[in-house]
Protein backbone atom coordinates (compact mmCIF):
# COMPACT_ATOMS: atom_id res chain seq x y z
CA UNK A 1 0.00 0.00 0.00
CA UNK A 2 1.22 3.35 -0.84
CA UNK A 3 2.33 5.52 2.59
CA UNK A 4 -0.31 8.20 3.51
CA UNK A 5 0.91 11.68 2.28
CA UNK A 6 0.94 14.27 5.35
CA UNK A 7 0.54 18.10 4.56
CA UNK A 8 1.87 20.03 7.87
CA UNK A 9 1.88 23.87 7.76
CA UNK A 10 4.20 26.00 10.35
CA UNK A 11 6.37 23.05 10.31
CA UNK A 12 9.91 24.77 10.72
CA UNK A 13 9.59 24.86 14.76
CA UNK A 14 7.68 24.34 18.03
CA UNK A 15 4.53 21.93 17.28
CA UNK A 16 4.63 21.47 14.02
CA UNK A 17 8.24 20.69 14.23
CA UNK A 18 7.45 18.07 16.30
CA UNK A 19 4.75 16.60 14.22
CA UNK A 20 6.71 16.03 11.10
CA UNK A 21 9.37 14.11 12.91
CA UNK A 22 6.29 12.08 14.87
CA UNK A 23 4.47 11.54 11.08
CA UNK A 24 7.98 10.51 9.94
CA UNK A 25 8.74 8.01 12.59
CA UNK A 26 5.35 6.62 11.63
CA UNK A 27 6.24 6.30 8.53
CA UNK A 28 4.07 9.08 6.15
CA UNK A 29 5.36 11.00 3.55
CA UNK A 30 5.89 14.32 4.64
CA UNK A 31 4.89 18.00 2.82
CA UNK A 32 6.09 20.67 5.09
CA UNK A 33 5.14 24.07 5.52
CA UNK A 34 5.91 27.66 7.34
CA UNK A 35 7.21 30.87 6.21
CA UNK A 36 10.69 30.77 7.47
CA UNK A 37 12.60 29.03 4.56
CA UNK A 38 16.15 28.83 6.53
CA UNK A 39 14.69 26.80 9.44
CA UNK A 40 12.09 25.25 7.50
CA UNK A 41 15.02 23.46 5.05
CA UNK A 42 16.86 22.71 8.26
CA UNK A 43 13.77 20.30 9.63
CA UNK A 44 13.38 18.98 5.87
CA UNK A 45 17.43 17.71 5.82
CA UNK A 46 17.11 16.14 9.15
CA UNK A 47 13.95 14.59 8.36
CA UNK A 48 15.65 13.74 5.33
CA UNK A 49 18.53 12.37 6.83
CA UNK A 50 15.89 10.13 8.72
CA UNK A 51 15.06 8.12 5.37
CA UNK A 52 11.91 10.09 5.38
CA UNK A 53 10.10 11.16 1.97
CA UNK A 54 9.36 14.87 2.05
CA UNK A 55 9.28 18.16 0.06
CA UNK A 56 8.88 21.30 2.10
CA UNK A 57 6.51 24.76 0.29
CA UNK A 58 7.75 28.24 1.59
CA UNK A 59 4.45 29.68 2.32
CA UNK A 60 2.47 32.34 4.07
CA UNK A 61 -1.12 30.54 4.64
CA UNK A 62 -2.83 33.78 5.29
CA UNK A 63 -2.26 34.23 1.29
CA UNK A 64 -4.75 32.26 -0.44
CA UNK A 65 -2.43 31.25 -3.69
CA UNK A 66 0.16 30.19 -1.15
CA UNK A 67 -2.12 27.79 0.15
CA UNK A 68 -3.45 26.78 -3.14
CA UNK A 69 0.67 26.50 -4.32
CA UNK A 70 1.15 23.55 -1.02
CA UNK A 71 -1.81 21.38 -1.96
CA UNK A 72 -0.81 21.52 -6.20
CA UNK A 73 3.03 20.79 -5.28
CA UNK A 74 1.73 18.09 -2.71
CA UNK A 75 -0.32 16.42 -5.64
CA UNK A 76 2.63 16.74 -8.49
CA UNK A 77 4.56 15.02 -6.29
CA UNK A 78 2.98 12.58 -4.22
CA UNK A 79 -0.44 11.84 -6.31
CA UNK A 80 -2.65 12.14 -3.01
CA UNK A 81 -3.10 14.27 0.05
CA UNK A 82 -4.26 12.36 3.54
CA UNK A 83 -3.75 14.43 6.56
CA UNK A 84 -3.58 17.98 6.40
CA UNK A 85 -2.46 19.46 9.69
CA UNK A 86 -3.30 23.31 10.02
CA UNK A 87 -0.76 24.08 12.23
CA UNK A 88 0.58 27.38 11.50
CA UNK A 89 -0.37 30.12 13.82
CA UNK A 90 0.52 32.96 15.69
CA UNK A 91 -0.03 34.58 19.63
CA UNK A 92 -0.85 37.91 21.13
CA UNK A 93 -0.73 39.37 24.60
CA UNK A 94 -2.53 42.67 25.39
CA UNK A 95 -6.00 43.85 26.91
CA UNK A 96 -8.51 44.94 24.04
CA UNK A 97 -8.50 48.07 25.29
CA UNK A 98 -5.48 49.01 24.46
CA UNK A 99 -4.43 46.77 21.30
CA UNK A 100 -4.05 48.11 18.12
CA UNK A 101 -6.65 46.55 15.47
CA UNK A 102 -4.31 45.60 13.07
CA UNK A 103 -2.94 42.80 15.57
CA UNK A 104 -6.54 41.24 15.93
CA UNK A 105 -6.75 41.20 11.84
CA UNK A 106 -3.23 39.42 11.77
CA UNK A 107 -4.21 36.76 13.81
CA UNK A 108 -7.32 36.19 12.03
CA UNK A 109 -5.61 35.93 8.99
CA UNK A 110 -3.04 33.56 10.03
CA UNK A 111 -5.01 31.26 12.62
CA UNK A 112 -8.52 31.27 11.11
CA UNK A 113 -8.19 32.27 7.49
CA UNK A 114 -4.89 30.57 7.17
CA UNK A 115 -7.30 27.57 7.79
CA UNK A 116 -10.04 28.22 5.62
CA UNK A 117 -7.13 28.58 2.92
CA UNK A 118 -5.67 25.76 3.21
CA UNK A 119 -8.70 23.16 3.55
CA UNK A 120 -10.74 24.85 0.73
CA UNK A 121 -7.55 23.55 -1.60
CA UNK A 122 -6.99 20.23 0.28
CA UNK A 123 -10.54 19.46 0.29
CA UNK A 124 -11.00 17.76 -2.85
CA UNK A 125 -8.86 15.43 -2.14
CA UNK A 126 -9.12 14.53 1.22
CA UNK A 127 -12.65 13.72 0.14
CA UNK A 128 -11.96 11.70 -2.42
CA UNK A 129 -8.74 9.38 -0.36
CA UNK A 130 -11.61 10.16 2.83
CA UNK A 131 -8.89 11.70 4.77
CA UNK A 132 -8.33 13.57 7.89
CA UNK A 133 -8.41 17.59 8.02
CA UNK A 134 -6.75 18.77 11.73
CA UNK A 135 -6.49 22.15 13.16
CA UNK A 136 -4.01 22.64 16.12
CA UNK A 137 -6.13 24.79 18.14
CA UNK A 138 -6.01 25.26 21.97
CA UNK A 139 -8.12 25.52 25.10
CA UNK A 140 -7.99 28.94 24.54
CA UNK A 141 -10.69 27.86 21.82
CA UNK A 142 -13.26 26.38 24.19
CA UNK A 143 -12.80 29.06 27.14
CA UNK A 144 -11.88 32.43 26.92
CA UNK A 145 -7.88 33.33 27.32
CA UNK A 146 -7.79 37.19 28.61
CA UNK A 147 -4.93 39.28 27.61
CA UNK A 148 -5.33 37.31 24.40
CA UNK A 149 -8.55 38.41 22.51
CA UNK A 150 -7.44 38.12 19.17
CA UNK A 151 -6.19 34.52 19.76
CA UNK A 152 -8.82 33.05 21.75
CA UNK A 153 -11.22 34.52 18.96
CA UNK A 154 -9.21 32.67 16.49
CA UNK A 155 -9.18 29.44 17.76
CA UNK A 156 -13.36 29.80 18.60
CA UNK A 157 -13.61 30.67 14.55
CA UNK A 158 -11.74 27.44 13.66
CA UNK A 159 -14.00 25.61 16.15
CA UNK A 160 -17.35 27.37 14.51
CA UNK A 161 -15.88 26.41 11.18
CA UNK A 162 -14.36 22.73 11.22
CA UNK A 163 -17.50 21.83 12.89
CA UNK A 164 -19.69 22.76 10.88
CA UNK A 165 -17.23 20.86 7.75
CA UNK A 166 -17.96 17.91 9.51
CA UNK A 167 -21.71 17.89 9.84
CA UNK A 168 -21.92 18.81 5.82
CA UNK A 169 -19.42 16.02 5.06
CA UNK A 170 -20.53 13.62 7.27
CA UNK A 171 -21.64 10.97 4.20
CA UNK A 172 -18.88 11.75 2.66
CA UNK A 173 -16.18 9.69 5.02
CA UNK A 174 -14.32 12.62 5.90
CA UNK A 175 -12.59 13.30 9.60
CA UNK A 176 -12.50 16.61 11.04
CA UNK A 177 -10.48 16.92 14.12
CA UNK A 178 -10.03 19.74 16.47
CA UNK A 179 -6.51 19.12 18.84
CA UNK A 180 -6.24 21.64 21.92
CA UNK A 181 -2.97 21.91 23.44
CA UNK A 182 -2.86 23.57 26.80
CA UNK A 183 -0.08 26.05 27.18
CA UNK A 184 2.92 24.19 25.13
CA UNK A 185 6.77 24.80 25.77
CA UNK A 186 7.50 26.18 22.10
CA UNK A 187 8.37 29.45 20.83
CA UNK A 188 4.65 30.86 19.91
CA UNK A 189 5.16 32.88 23.40
CA UNK A 190 8.54 34.38 22.06
CA UNK A 191 7.09 35.51 19.15
CA UNK A 192 3.96 36.86 20.49
CA UNK A 193 2.39 40.44 19.36
CA UNK A 194 1.43 43.07 22.08
CA UNK A 195 -0.81 45.95 21.90
CA UNK A 196 1.16 47.68 18.97
CA UNK A 197 2.15 44.48 16.45
CA UNK A 198 5.69 44.37 17.58
CA UNK A 199 6.95 40.81 18.88
CA UNK A 200 7.17 40.11 22.56
CA UNK A 201 10.45 38.20 22.19
CA UNK A 202 9.83 36.80 25.83
CA UNK A 203 7.35 34.35 27.50
CA UNK A 204 5.61 35.12 30.85
CA UNK A 205 5.69 31.15 31.35
CA UNK A 206 8.09 29.11 33.13
CA UNK A 207 8.24 26.80 29.99
CA UNK A 208 10.05 23.72 31.53
CA UNK A 209 7.17 23.48 33.67
CA UNK A 210 4.64 23.15 30.33
CA UNK A 211 4.19 20.08 27.94
CA UNK A 212 6.79 19.41 25.16
CA UNK A 213 5.90 19.68 21.64
CA UNK A 214 7.15 16.26 21.03
CA UNK A 215 4.88 15.04 23.56
CA UNK A 216 1.51 17.37 22.18
CA UNK A 217 3.10 15.60 18.79
CA UNK A 218 2.95 12.13 19.78
CA UNK A 219 -1.04 12.58 21.23
CA UNK A 220 -2.30 14.46 18.05
CA UNK A 221 -0.95 11.48 16.05
CA UNK A 222 -2.55 9.21 18.15
CA UNK A 223 -5.86 11.11 17.50
CA UNK A 224 -5.45 11.42 13.97
CA UNK A 225 -4.98 7.92 13.36
CA UNK A 226 -8.21 7.42 15.55
CA UNK A 227 -10.18 9.45 13.84
CA UNK A 228 -11.29 11.16 17.15
CA UNK A 229 -13.64 14.16 17.11
CA UNK A 230 -11.45 16.20 19.30
CA UNK A 231 -8.32 16.09 21.42
CA UNK A 232 -7.71 18.09 24.61
CA UNK A 233 -4.46 17.89 26.22
CA UNK A 234 -3.34 17.93 29.78
CA UNK A 235 -5.43 17.25 32.87
CA UNK A 236 -6.11 21.01 33.73
CA UNK A 237 -7.14 21.26 30.13
CA UNK A 238 -9.51 18.58 30.25
CA UNK A 239 -10.98 20.72 33.66
CA UNK A 240 -10.72 23.83 32.18
CA UNK A 241 -13.11 22.95 29.33
CA UNK A 242 -15.07 20.46 31.44
CA UNK A 243 -15.72 23.23 34.16
CA UNK A 244 -16.29 26.33 32.07
CA UNK A 245 -19.48 24.29 29.94
CA UNK A 246 -21.06 23.94 33.76
CA UNK A 247 -20.31 27.23 35.69
CA UNK A 248 -19.27 29.74 33.20
CA UNK A 249 -19.48 32.29 35.65
CA UNK A 250 -17.08 30.86 38.57
CA UNK A 251 -14.99 29.98 35.65
CA UNK A 252 -14.24 33.31 34.61
CA UNK A 253 -13.13 34.75 38.36
CA UNK A 254 -10.62 31.72 38.36
CA UNK A 255 -9.08 32.60 35.04
CA UNK A 256 -9.22 35.94 35.63
CA UNK A 257 -6.80 35.16 38.64
CA UNK A 258 -4.96 32.86 37.38
CA UNK A 259 -4.01 34.89 34.11
CA UNK A 260 -3.50 37.90 36.62
CA UNK A 261 -0.51 35.88 38.34
CA UNK A 262 1.53 36.35 35.15
CA UNK A 263 4.32 38.56 34.99
CA UNK A 264 3.70 41.74 33.83
CA UNK A 265 0.60 40.86 33.93
CA UNK A 266 -2.00 43.79 32.83
CA UNK A 267 -4.48 42.51 35.16
CA UNK A 268 -4.75 43.69 38.54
Amino acid sequence: MDKKVVIITGASSGIGKALAFEFASRNYKLVISARNEKNLESVKNDLTNKNCEVISVIADVSIEDDCRRIMETAIAHFGQINILINNAGISMRAIFEVLELKVIHKLMDTNFWGTVNCTKHALPWLLKSKGSVVAVSSIAGFAPLPGRTGYSSSKYAIHGFLQTLRVENIKKGLHVMIAAPGFTASNIRMTALVADGSQQSETPREEEKLMSAEKVAYYIANGIEKRKRTVILTTQGKLIVLLYKIFPKMMDQIIYKNMAKEPDSPFK
